[in-house]
């Protein structure tokens, strides 16, 4: 098998920007079972919809990719990965790639992940670092395929080696979560599968988006990534789920003038905006309704006053895998209090 190279396109200032801050929440996450850090980019309206096309994606999918036999995909970024036949042996350095190897059913091809991987429990969790991966240690299972969720030395050093190496950096839309799972479908031997998983994702994401209550009026909301403020705008991929049902991101003017989708906020914009809802990604990290409600000048806002503080379940708002399925549906339960 070998993994051909071609010349990589420039990797934007946005991208790179994603990918450090999936690492970051993925450090967090892991220490304490909740999404826990900031990162960036530049906000756009709301999607519309699940199936919001692709602007700055450049992973490209597989089509009609055989069961058997030699497949060619491009990754995120933008390096073609050819094997000669499906892998069989497989390292994820990366969680999402992980849940999304089994998911696709291709859990039994992985030999090992990384020490963040423990979803799904069947995964082969080991002390193997999805920061900073050692070439040596991840050669010593044999793989013929390694997943990781950056670019980096590990990949000229695992080509040294014979390793074929996929990026998978972090998603910027919907678009780029199913061509990333159907990238590995393709590389696995289960594109079918893949295919038939993604194209559920995008019909339960417009399901809850449709039949999720419409308030009178536009909801804002405030997405707290971590405990000093930092949020996520609706330009990422975290603000295009809130977007699914027509929330108004509080940060999107912090976002343009930062030039980041992951802005910094201070706690007076936040008093300010008074989200009528609160979204906590920092509740492994000890954050809870009762201690938004005690910092100082939160007690008086709507979200806390009316009981709309939602602590979102650990990582998965840091991972933009199948689960994200999980995430709109946290999201789309805490818009009952507001059915008209």
């Amino acid at each position: 098998m070998t993994t051909t190279h071609t010349p990589r396109r420039p990797v934007g200032r946005l991208r790179l920007a994603a990918v450090g801050v999936a690492l970051a929440a993925l450090l967090t996450g892991c220490a304490s079972d909740a999404a826990d850090d900031g990162a960036t980019a530049t906000p756009t309206a709301p999607a519309a919809s699940a199936t919001t096309a692709a602007t700055t994606g450049e992973t490209t999918a597989a089509t009609d990719a055989p069961a058997d036999g030699p497949v060619s995909i491009t990754d995120s970024v933008g390096t073609e990965v050819s094997l000669d036949a499906p892998a069989d042996a497989i390292v994820s350095l990366s969680p999402t790639a992980t849940e999304s190897l089994f998911a696709i059913g291709a859990g039994d091809q992985v030999v090992a992940v990384d020490e963040f991987s423990y979803y799904p429990e069947e995964a082969p969790v080991t002390d193997l670092s999805g920061y900073e991966p050692n070439a040596e240690a991840v050669a010593d299972y044999e793989p013929d395929l390694v997943v990781l969720s950056a670019p980096g030395d590990i990949v000229g050093e695992l080509d040294a080696l014979g390793i074929p190496t996929v990026v998978e950096t972090a998603a910027t839309n919907f678009d780029d979560v199913y061509t990333q799972i159907e990238n590995l479908g393709a590389l696995t031997g289960h594109h079918d599968a893949a295919v038939d998983l993604t194209e559920q994702m995008e019909a339960d994401l417009d399901e809850l988006a449709s039949s999720a209550p419409v308030p009178a009026e536009p909801l804002h909301y405030y997405h707290e990534i971590s405990s000093d403020f930092y949020t996520a705008s609706s330009a990422s991929f975290v603000g295009q789920v809130y977007g699914l049902f027509g929330l108004v991101n509080i940060a999107d003017d912090a976002a343009e003038q930062a030039d980041t989708d992951y802005p910094q906020l201070s706690p007076e914009v936040i008093i300010e905006a008074d989200p009528e809802l609160i979204y906590l990604a920092t509740g492994g990290a000890g954050e809870s309704t009762e201690s938004v409600a005690d910092r100082p000048g939160w007690a008086d806002l709507t979200a806390v006053t009316e009981g709309n503080v939602v602590v979102l379940p650990a990582d998965i708002p840091s991972r933009w895998g199948p689960r994200v399925v999980d995430f709109a549906q946290v999201v789309a339960d805490s818009l009952e209090p507001f059915a008209q």
